[in-house]
């Protein structure tokens, strides 16, 4: 089995939901009434004020390793069955739920795809870990058992019964599809929040190489076909009600054989806030403030953690 240590010098070396649920308001119906919390409970829904206006550098960059983290501990657990070391999740970090076993790939080039984006994943988490030095959070506590069952089911995929990313290699597909978009459109979004022109040409940098994992977790889906093409597309319907409630734009396109890139009527790919971000990985549509849930349980770290209503 390999470690993460050898996927990233391996990858250095080589360098590489509508469907069934009615509409996007019948999404966000069930999105909210599912809940968010680790335990299958609501979060947090109390009024807060919201996020401050004025944000650094190193607030996004911060934003974005939370997001980093979460990849990261997804794709190494699911080629290693071991997340992040101690060093590379920062002192203190929170416990990371689900993945304790390795997707029993079966097709070669799956798992192959799935070793390079693991290695990718970790060399964000080390980058940005470094670019922001003694001013890099450590990992927040992250959820990857109880959120992708809450997910599964506010989607309609799962009916109440367990879902999870790590049974089998379409299972594996369709977890990937849930970040990789949301991590393209974050990257796009917090560009223009940054004035360092280093750290955008940068951001830059890793939002082409998200880009690249969903193009290539999209194309696989739509070879799969349906089932999964269709579930991919109830995915991106509950995705589009939580990225609503954070503000107006959706966001999202029918994933189709024909239709594989998500982008605008000019080719241009969509953006986030990440007030819209946070909606999604807290697994929240409704119109309330929340800090914490869905993959997060204990909330992100840093200074952007809360979510403000879509006015």
């Amino acid at each position: 089995m390999n470690k993460p240590d050898e996927l990233v010098k391996r990858a250095l070396s080589r360098r590489m939901f509508v469907a069934g649920m009615g509409s996007t308001a019948g999404a966000a119906a069930l999105f909210a009434a599912t809940g968010c919390g680790s335990s299958g409970g609501p979060t947090t829904t109390a009024p807060m004020p919201p996020p401050s206006t004025t944000v650094t550098d190193a607030d996004i960059l911060n934003f974005a390793l939370n997001l980093e983290y979460l990849e990261a501990e997804f794709y190494l657990r699911a080629t290693t069955g071991q997340g992040l070391s101690s060093t590379d999740a920062g002192s203190g970090a929170g416990s990371v739920s689900g993945g304790t076993t390795a997707v029993p790939f079966k097709t070669p080039a799956i798992q192959q795809y799935a070793n390079e984006i693991a290695a990718d994943e970790l060399a964000h988490v080390r980058f940005l870990r470094s670019a922001l030095g003694s001013a890099a959070v450590s990992r927040p506590s992250i959820d990857l058992m109880t959120s992708f069952s809450n997910a599964a089911t506010a989607a309609g995929i799962a009916n109440g019964s367990t879902f999870s990313p790590f049974a089998d290699e379409d299972s594996f597909l369709l977890g990937a599809f849930i970040f990789e978009d949301v991590g393209v459109t974050a990257y796009h979004g917090a560009a223009s929040l940054l004035s360092s022109k280093t750290y955008l040409a940068a951001a830059a940098g890793i939002y082409a190489t998200e880009a690249y994992h969903a193009g290539t977790i999209r194309t696989l889906i739509t070879q799969l076909g349906d089932p999964y093409l269709s579930i991919a597309n109830q995915i991106e319907a509950l995705r589009s009600a939580a990225s609503l409630a954070g503000g107006s734009t959706a966001a999202e396109t029918t994933l189709a054989a024909n239709a594989i890139v998500a982008a605008d009527s000019n080719s241009i790919a969509f953006d986030r806030t990440t007030n819209q971000v946070l909606h999604i990985v807290y697994l929240d549509a409704s119109m309330n403030s929340v800090n914490q849930g869905g993959f997060f349980p204990t909330g992100l770290n840093g200074t952007i953690t809360t979510t403000s209503a879509a006015s």
